[in-house]
Order: C-alpha cells, then sequence, then structure tokens
C-alpha cells in the first residue's frame, strides 16, 4: 500500500452496500470487476436474516469466485438496516442469534479468505441500561474475536452519524470499546476509522490520525456533506489517506460513499 494511488480503482475496497445498489446484492461483485476493481466488502448480505441456508452462502461465494474479485471486509449480523437497526452486539436477548452468526460468518471467512469482520454496536435500547448493553457488548465482542481468530480474522468496530441512539459517535468511543475487549485478553480486535463518520459527528479526524493511524484496523471513506464520493464534499480525505500510511496504517481504504451507478466513479483515472 506505500504506493497507493487515490485515482485508481484497484487501490480500493469497493462497499457493494452502499454502491451498486441498483442491482441484486448477488450481481454486484461482478459489476464492481466490470467498474475495474479487485476487491469488494459487504454489509450482512442476507437480508437481515442472521442464519441464511446453506444454499444461500453457497451463491454469495460463488458469486465472489465467478466476478474474480477478492472478499476484504464483512459485517456481522446487525438486525434489519432497512428498518433502523444498527448492530446486534449490544443488545440484550440476541445473544443466542449473533453467536450463531459469527459461526456462518467464519465460515464464509473461511472460505473466500476474508478476515476483516465489522460488529456494529447496535442502538441504545428502552429496558435496557447503558451499562447492561455494554456488558452484552463485551462479551459478544470477545465472542466474535474468539471465534474468527481460528482463521486469523479480526473484528472492527466503529463509530456510526446518522443514528441518534447509536453511542459510539467518535473514533475515541470505539476505541473505549476495543480497549475493554482487549482487557479480556483479546488483540484480534481494531477501530474502524470511517472518516465520513467521523468527521460529521465532530472528531478532529486529522487530530486522530495522528495519534492512532497506525493502530487503526481498517479505513473507510465518503466525503462530507452529503456522504458521496471523493470530490463531492470539502474533506481533505487524499491528505487523509496519504498521512495514515506515513504514520504506520498497513490496511487496506474502502469507498462507502452512496450515489448512482453512473456517476459514482466519475473521479476514478482507472
Amino acid at each position: 500500500m506505500a504506493t497507493f494511488d487515490f485515482t485508481k480503482a484497484d487501490s480500493y475496497v469497493l462497499n457493494c452496500s452502499t454502491l451498486l445498489t441498483e442491482l441484486p446484492v448477488m450481481e454486484r461483485a461482478q459489476a464492481a470487476k466490470d467498474a475495474g476493481f479487485t476487491r469488494v466488502e459487504f454489509w450482512w448480505p442476507f437480508d437481515g436474516d442472521p442464519t441464511p441456508t446453506s444454499a444461500e452462502v453457497d451463491e454469495f461465494v460463488a458469486a465472489l469466485d465467478n466476478a474474480g474479485v477478492e472478499l476484504k471486509g464483512l459485517n456481522f449480523w446487525a438486525g434489519s438496516m432497512a428498518d433502523g437497526d444498527r448492530g446486534m452486539v449490544s443488545i440484550t436477548g440476541a445473544e443466542a442469534d449473533f453467536a450463531a452468526n459469527v459461526e456462518i460468518v467464519k465460515e464464509i471467512g473461511r472460505r473466500t479468505g476474508c478476515r476483516a469482520f465489522n460488529a456494529l454496536y447496535g442502538l441504545r435500547t428502552e429496558g435496557q441500561t447503558a451499562e447492561e448493553q455494554d456488558d452484552v457488548a463485551v462479551a459478544n465482542l470477545k465472542l466474535a474475536a474468539d471465534s474468527v481468530a481460528e482463521i486469523g480474522g479480526t473484528v472492527l468496530v466503529e463509530p456510526v452519524s446518522g443514528a441518534d441512539a447509536y453511542p459510539l459517535k467518535k473514533a475515541g468511543d470505539a476505541a473505549e470499546v476495543v480497549a475493554k475487549v482487549r482487557a479480556q485478553g483479546i488483540d484480534n480486535i481494531a477501530v474502524l476509522a470511517d472518516f465520513f463518520h467521523m468527521s460529521v459527528n465532530g472528531d478532529d479526524v486529522a487530530a486522530v490520525i495522528e495519534a492512532d493511524a497506525a493502530s487503526f484496523g481498517h479505513i473507510q471513506i465518503a466525503d462530507a456533506e452529503g456522504r458521496g464520493a471523493p470530490g463531492t464534499g470539502s474533506l481533505p480525505l487524499k491528505n487523509w489517506i496519504e498521512r495514515s500510511y506515513e504514520l504506520g496504517y498497513t490496511g487496506s481504504v474502502a469507498l462507502e460513499f452512496k450515489q448512482d451507478r453512473e456517476t459514482a466513479f466519475a473521479w476514478l483515472g482507472n
């Protein structure tokens, strides 16, 4: 990644859950390859079902294989994103479903080579105290990290914007959760630095990069305002990415912006 080129598609991982959404999920890997990308990531691709059938998993893996792209990132089951859920890690009562999902995620990772797994924290829920939810989250994250460690995987925790009840707003909030899990003897867990979410939530992104870039588990980008492609807003994304690598970041950069298929990649030189 020392030769990262901001304008080249193959420098990036393409998020196929925020982009190419005009197409069915199982057609997006091929569309990504057709657009010049060789690496992709997905949110949980099974319509909010924590335990898809073996045939559904086979179809997903086959879509990646047939397209000839690498799966570089996958979210754990996050509830129904369309209905407003933003993760199940901290949701009391969902532990059994989450544990079952972890095993499927690990199997997908084993079959595809994916080693980065994003665990959305979940919303604060009426009738559950913050302390109860945080305890559930630490236990679930430890379980997930223990499981994916068997294939060399890492669990990611990210700050998120646009959901008031999501408690991890800034990079420091996510880092606190990571520290709690690491205190349980876990080392394969890290912060996912989403520069868009961090920026719109008020983080000093440049300062976070200076302090913590070497420990980021993954980087995602979109421009602000609007969450569009680089260049549609005012964020210095190129500078932030380059500085992260200069300071020791060794992972990938994913495009997690939202824009129509016809214009989404016009800024790339390919």
